[in-house]
Order: C-alpha cells, then sequence, then structure tokens
C-alpha cells in the first residue's frame, strides 16, 4: 500500500508542474534547511505567490504532497481518497503559486536523487552544509556529500546552484554541476559575501549584525532575535536567492529585519526565576551545538548553564562528536551542565578527562531531568537547551519557561502527535 501510494503521489505532482510549470526552488544540507527555507520564503513573497513545505515534508511523501498542497492523511485511506479528489480539482481549477520552496531530506543513499527526477527542472538548487548528522544509513561523511551533491548534478546551464562555500563538502561539490555557481558565506570567493558579523543588543533585543557584500554593493542586515552565525547562513541564503529572482539587496535586508528563526532555533525565551532561555531543542549535530555554546557564550551575563541532549544519527561518528562538544563546552566553562541520553556518556567521560571545573549531572531522559535543572537554575542564569529530537529536549524547555500556556505559540513539537509520545 505504501508503494502504490508514493507511485500515485510522485505522479499527481509530476502532473501538476507539467500543468503549471511553477519555478522550484530545492533545499538540502545536514543542518539548516527549514531556517533557509523560511527565510527565502519571506524575501520571494515580496514579489511572487510562493508555496513552501510545511514543517519536515522532505521526503518521499511530504515533497509531493507540498507540490500538491495538501497535508497527510496518514492511515486514513479515506482521507487519502479526498486528498487525491481535490488534487483533481485544483489541477483544473487555476490559481496555482508561482514559486515551490522544497525541502528535501536524504534519510538513505538515492534519496535526493529520487526526489530530483521527481520535480524535473529545478531553477535553484541550496545546499546549506554537509556535516556528520544524519549518518546512520551512510558508510561515512564522504557518502553523505555525494547523496547531497546528487541535487546540482542534473541541473540546467540555465539554473542557479546556491551553494555555502565555508562548507568544505559542499565547496568541493561546486564542479559536479553545470549550473551557474552562486556561493555564499564569510569565505572571499563567495559571491555573496559576509563580513563584520557580531550579536548586538539593539532596544533590549539581541539580534545578528552584520554586512553582506555583492557585486560591490555592501548592504548592512540586522535580524532582531536571530542568534548566532546560523541565522546568519539563512539569510545568505536568502539574499542570493532572491538576487537570482531579481530582488535588490537593500530589500531583502529591509525584509529579513522581521524574520524569526522558526521554534526551536536559537530563540531566547523567558525562563522562570528571571532567567533566559536559549532554546536550540528542535536538532543537533556537532556543528549547529558548537554554534550554539559559541552564542551563549557571547550573550550571557550571569552563570551558563547547559542541558545537552544525545546527538543522534551520527553514525560512526557519534562517540568523535560527543567529544568534539566537549572540548568546546571545556573552553567557555559553563557553571553547571545537565547531560541527557546514553551518548552523552562519551561528553561526560571527556570533561573528566578535561578536569572540567563546574557541576555536572547526567540523564537518562529528558523527563527525569526537568526538575533538578528547574531546582538549580537561580535568577540571571541563562540556560542553553538543545538535543536531537529523539531526546525531546523541548520538554525541559516548557518546565522552565517563564509562560508555560504560550508552548503551542514558543516551542518545537507541541502537536497532539509529539505530545502523545513517551
Amino acid at each position: 500500500m505504501r508503494k502504490f501510494l508514493q507511485k500515485i503521489l510522485a505522479l499527481t505532482a509530476s502532473l501538476f508542474l507539467w500543468r503549471y510549470k511553477p519555478k522550484v526552488i530545492a533545499i538540502t544540507g545536514s543542518v539548516g534547511k527549514t531556517s533557509a527555507k523560511e527565510a527565502i520564503a519571506k524575501v520571494l513573497q515580496t514579489k511572487f505567490k510562493v508555496r513552501a513545505s510545511p514543517g519536515n515534508y522532505n521526503n518521499e511523501f511530504g515533497v509531493p504532497l507540498t507540490v500538491i498542497g495538501e497535508i497527510s492523511a496518514g492511515r486514513s485511506v479515506f482521507g487519502w481518497f479526498l486528498i487525491f479528489l481535490k488534487a483533481l480539482i485544483k489541477f483544473v481549477g487555476g490559481g496555482y503559486p508561482q514559486v515551490l520552496i522544497l525541502e528535501l531530506g536524504a534519510d538513505r543513499p538515492g534519496d535526493i536523487g529520487y526526489l530530483v527526477s521527481l520535480l524535473g527542472k529545478i531553477d535553484a538548487a541550496v545546499i546549506t552544509d554537509i556535516g556528520i548528522s544524519h549518518l546512520q544509513f551512510f558508510s561515512d561523511q564522504s557518502e553523505l556529500a555525494k547523496e547531497k551533491i546528487a541535487l546540482i548534478k542534473k541541473l540546467k546551464p540555465e539554473s542557479k546552484a546556491i551553494l555555502n562555500f565555508d562548507s568544505p563538502k559542499v565547496y568541493e561539490g561546486r564542479l559536479a554541476t553545470k549550473a551557474e555557481v552562486v556561493g555564499f558565506g564569510f569565505d572571499q570567493l563567495a559571491a555573496v559575501q559576509v563580513s563584520d558579523f557580531q550579536l548586538l543588543l539593539v532596544d533590549n533585543t539581541w539580534g545578528a549584525n552584520f554586512k553582506v557584500h555583492y557585486r560591490g554593493t555592501v548592504v548592512p542586515f540586522f535580524i532582531p532575535n536571530g542568534l548566532g552565525k546560523p541565522v546568519v547562513y539563512a539569510a545568505l541564503a536568502a539574499a542570493a536567492v532572491g538576487l537570482s529572482f531579481d530582488i535588490n539587496l537593500v530589500n531583502v535586508s529591509e525584509v529579513l529585519k522581521t524574520f524569526e528563526p522558526p521554534a526551536g532555533r536559537l530563540r531566547l525565551i523567558a525562563g522562570i526565576k528571571n532567567t533566559l532561555i536559549l532554546d536550540d531543542t528542535y536538532n543537533a549535530a556537532p556543528a549547529s551545538t558548537n554554534a550554539a555554546l559559541e552564542v551563549l557564550n557571547l550573550i550571557t551575563s550571569g552563570r551558563r548553564i547547559v542541558a545537552l541532549g544525545s546527538m543522534t544519527e551520527l553514525g560512526g561518528k557519534t562517540e568523535a562528536g560527543h567529544r568534539e562538544v566537549a572540548a568546546r563546552i571545556g573552553e567557555i566553562q559553563p557553571a553547571v551542565i545537565f547531560l541527557v541520553g546514553e551518548e552523552t556518556k562519551y561528553i561526560r567521560d571527556e570533561l573528566n578527562k578535561r578536569k572540567f571545573g563546574g557541576n555536572m549531572f547526567w540523564y537518562a531522559t529528558s523527563d527525569e531531568a526537568r526538575l533538578p535543572i528547574q531546582n538549580t537554575i537561580s535568577e540571571r542564569d541563562t540556560i542553553l537547551v538543545k538535543g536531537s529530537q529523539a531526546v525531546r529536549m523541548e520538554k525541559i524547555v516548557k518546565e522552565i519557561m517563564a509562560e508555560p500556556m504560550r508552548a503551542d505559540e514558543l516551542l518545537v513539537r507541541q502537536s497532539e502527535k509529539w505530545l502523545d509520545q513517551p
């Protein structure tokens, strides 16, 4: 049934693409896909009718559903019947978006190739980063890189390959495409280059302040509530895509002043006892965890407290990835660190070797850690909470946030589906 449904969805999506011929922007990468997608959508919405992938609709079901403009019916046969009935009406009805912004995920080798073949012509392809996350079904980082680079291999010469030049594997992959390559990043070879990045406190609000250079033009950017380099890369990707669609760089800067990073991506939330929570609970990999630790180090005025959950899906890099993060923790020396999940024992072991001077506690689950963290924090503390999806570290944020009644609005994974899971 699943394979049959997949084939019908793919055929239906292909017919929609043939019928309406929208511009297609496809985004992949180990980290930063969703933030880039949201920033790109915000920029392009100023000029076009846009549809972007909802949530994590980035696989063989989510991508065609986004093309069709429907939400999964789960296991409901009747629900799927209604989806295809509505698709038929939409197919003849018109009013289709001018631009599709699609997030492409890769759990296994061949996933990106399948989605690329489904989409056909891609007008702009964005690769955000290639790290060591999501290695569970890949032998090593090189195999993962090969999978991600598949996105740009079959691009037409008139298409754009928008690549993060700060990511070594992405930079290497630029040679694999016939499309026009547009690099972004801090690298001097990047066409859309960033400089003078800093976190600033403006009108009691922290934000990312930086300059973007493009073909001799320099434009200042400030993104309120945007913390750390991840939001800078999202803005650069959006700028590169916007420029490709003839949107002025000054206009991109103005639009992104109101860009809000998605829930669970380096967002500051008021905590109990007059504390601040740095909520980065959407997911975790070594690169993004180190970036979050850097932000914690820059913005904290009181005690620094770290609550880290396991980084899953690292495959053979699990131990090395956790020990890498431990080294960064050792450099910033938080007052207290809470570790959650089996894999974080590598962090504990590494910190013990490095003679970590703060207090350190380990718990098997986020549920076990919630109350001890609540009892430990005190006024003016800043608490970084981060971990992979499987560890559910957002439960800790909900426990210590000042306004738990706003959890639906502020936190990741607050749907009934997620809340019903242990």
